[in-house]
C-alpha cells in the first residue's frame, strides 16, 4: 500500500540541508502530514499506563517441543490481512509445560507488536489459557474505544508514522513503546456517532472473520462424521509395503506406504457409497497461465483495479480457508485464461492451498504454479476442495508430495488420491457453507441502530466465500472512513 499521508518535497533549500547536518538521505526530508489536529496518542486510550506485566515473555528454543498441552504465541500469528490472530503450527509453538508462563488471554484481548512486524495488531477471538506472549508482543490495557483504536492501529496512517519513529535499516525493527506516541485522529464532525460507526464496522469485520473459522472447521467436521457412519464392515490393518507395491507406484521418494496415507485413503474406499478418481468425476485438470513476459509480453502490476485489469489469485495468496488474503491487479493488452465459475485453483507447490470461483465477473487468472480444476458443477467443485483441505489436514497431501521447498502436487499425482461419491443433499450441505447464493447482503436498510443485528442476520447464513466477500467491502468503507477523519472530513454512514 503506498503512503498516503507521507510526503516528497519536489525542492530542498541549501539551509534545510544545514539544519539535516548536511545528510543527503531522501528518508530526511520527507514529512507526515495529519490534517485532523484533534487527536489522542495511543497512551492517551489506554485505561492505564503500558507495564512489564504487559509484555510477553522469551522462553527459548531450548523449550520447544513436537507436541505439547501448552504454547508460544510468535510475531507471525499478527497479520496485516487479518484482525484475528492466525494460530498455525508456524505461529503457535509446543513448548515445555513447565517453562509457560500463565497470562490469562481472554477474548478481546488486544495484542500488538512492537518488534519485526511493529505495529502489527490483532484482537483475541476467544480465551487462550493454555497461550503464552513472545516477548515482542504487548497486550494493551483497553476499556474504552477499543475497536477505534484496533481500526486506527490497522490502518496505514498508523504504519506511516511508525516509519517515520522508527529507522528502515536494521534487519529487524524494534520500536520498544514507540507506538505509545502515534496520534489516533478523533473526528470532528458528528463525533460520537462516527466513532459508533468505526466500531461497529470493526466489530461486524471480526465477527466474519472469527465466523469463516469456525464454517471451515465445520466442514472438515462434516466430511469426517460422513465417512466414519457410513463404513463397510472391514477392518483396517496397516502392512509395510511388498516390493510388487513399490513397483506399481514406482516411486521411493513419497509417503503413500505411511500409515497416515493408507488409514485416510482406506476410509474413503471403504465408504459404503462408494469412490472415485478426479476424472472420473468429469473434472479437467490445467495449469494457470503463463505470466512470463516472454509469453505474454509486458504487464503493469498494482495493489488498486483499474477498468480492463485482471485480478491476480496467487496460491501464495490463499488462506487455509479458501479465502483469497491478497489480489495483485494486472494489466495486459492480450486475452489472458480467466477463471470460469466453478473453477478451482490449488497452489501446487509449496502450500497446498485453494480457492474455488463462484462468480466468473470477478475475471480471475492465476500463474503456472497453480493448477485448476473444472466442472460446470458448483456444488461439486465446492465438495472437491472441502474434501481437499480435509485431506491437506490429514497429512495426506504431505505424502503425495515431492521434492523441496515445501514440495510439488504434480498433476500425475491426482489419479492417487481416492474421492468418495457423497450423495447429492450431503454435497450441498457441504456447499453452502463454503458459498450460499441464496443469502443475499441487503445494506439499504442498515442504520447505526440495526446494523450488527441485521448483519449478523446475513452471517448466520452465510458460507466462507460470502462471509469473506461482505468483510471485505466493510474494509473498504471502514478504510476510506479512517481516510475522511484524517483528513478532517465528515463520514458518511453507508454500507455500499
Amino acid at each position: 500500500m503506498r503512503n498516503s499521508y507521507i510526503k516528497t518535497p519536489t525542492t530542498i533549500s541549501f539551509s534545510s540541508i544545514v539544519e539535516k547536518n548536511f545528510t543527503l538521505s531522501s528518508s530526511q526530508y520527507m514529512d507526515l502530514v495529519i490534517p485532523n489536529q484533534n487527536f489522542l496518542y495511543v497512551r492517551d486510550v489506554l485505561s492505564r499506563p503500558l507495564q512489564r506485566k504487559d509484555l510477553g515473555v522469551e522462553v527459548g528454543s531450548l523449550n520447544y517441543i513436537g507436541k505439547s498441552t501448552h504454547y508460544f504465541l510468535r510475531t507471525k500469528a499478527l497479520q496485516p490481512h487479518s484482525f484475528l490472530p492466525e494460530i498455525t503450527s508456524e505461529t503457535a509453538l509446543p513448548i515445555i509445560p513447565n517453562s509457560f508462563v500463565r497470562m490469562n488471554l481472554k477474548k478481546g484481548d488486544l495484542i500488538i507488536s512492537k518488534d519485526s512486524n511493529i505495529g502489527e495488531i490483532v484482537i483475541l477471538d476467544k480465551d487462550y489459557p493454555n497461550y503464552m506472549l513472545s516477548g515482542a508482543l504487548y497486550r494493551l490495557p483497553v476499556t474504552e474505544k477499543k475497536y477505534y483504536l484496533l481500526a486506527f492501529i490497522k490502518h496505514n496512517i498508523f504504519r506511516e508514522q511508525l516509519d517515520f519513529m522508527v529507522p528502515k535499516g536494521a534487519t529487524i525493527r524494534h520500536a520498544k513503546t514507540i507506538f505509545l506516541d502515534c496520534k489516533i485522529p478523533i473526528p470532528n464532525h458528528n463525533s460520537e456517532h462516527t466513532i459508533q460507526f468505526i466500531e461497529l464496522l470493526t466489530q461486524a469485520i471480526t465477527n466474519k472473520e472469527q465466523l469463516i473459522k469456525e464454517r471451515h472447521e465445520t466442514i472438515l467436521q462434516l466430511i469426517e462424521t460422513e465417512l466414519l457412519n457410513k463404513q463397510k464392515p472391514n477392518t483396517f490393518k496397516f502392512e509395510l509395503p511388498t516390493i510388487k507395491d513399490i513397483e506399481e507406484v514406482g516411486r521411493l521418494d513419497t509417503g503413500i506406504y505411511s500409515e497416515i496415507f493408507k488409514k485416510t485413503t482406506i476410509l474413503v474406499k471403504n465408504y459404503c457409497l462408494g469412490f472415485s478418481n478426479i476424472y472420473d468425476l468429469g473434472f479437467t485438470l490445467s495449469r494457470g497461465q503463463n505470466l512470463q513476459e516472454s509469453n505474454i509480453g509486458k504487464s503493469i502490476y498494482s495493489d488498486k483495479h483499474f477498468k480492463n485489469f485482471y485480478s491476480l489469485a496467487l496460491p501464495t495468496n490463499f488462506s487455509d480457508y479458501g479465502t483469497i488474503d491478497k489480489v495483485i491487479y494486472l494489466g495486459n493488452p492480450n486475452k489472458l485464461k480467466t477463471l470460469q465459475q466453478g473453477e478451482i485453483i490449488f497452489g501446487a507447490e509449496g502450500t497446498f492451498r485453494s480457492i474455488v470461483i463462484c462468480s466468473a465477473k470477478d475475471n480471475y487468472i492465476t500463474n503456472i504454479h497453480g493448477i485448476t480444476l473444472y466442472k460446470n458443477d458448483l456444488t461439486q467443485s465446492i465438495c472437491v476442495k472441502c474434501y481437499m483441505d480435509y485431506l491437506t489436514k490429514k497429512g495426506v497431501i504431505d505424502c503425495v508430495k515431492v521434492g523441496g521447498h515445501g514440495g510439488s502436487f504434480a498433476q500425475k499425482y491426482w489419479d492417487i488420491i481416492p474421492f468418495p461419491k457423497f450423495e447429492k443433499d450431503k454435497q450441498k450441505e457441504i456447499a453452502q457453507l463454503y458459498h450460499n447464493p441464496e443469502n443475499i447482503y441487503q445494506t439499504n436498510t442498515f442504520t447505526l441502530y440495526n446494523f450488527l443485528e441485521q448483519d449478523n442476520a446475513f452471517n448466520e447464513k452465510a458460507g466462507i466465500y460470502d462471509l469473506d466477500k461482505t468483510a471485505k467491502k466493510l474494509k473498504e468503507i471502514l478504510d476510506k472512513s479512517i481516510d475522511n477523519i484524517v483528513n478532517d472530513r465528515e463520514v458518511e454512514f453507508k454500507w455500499h
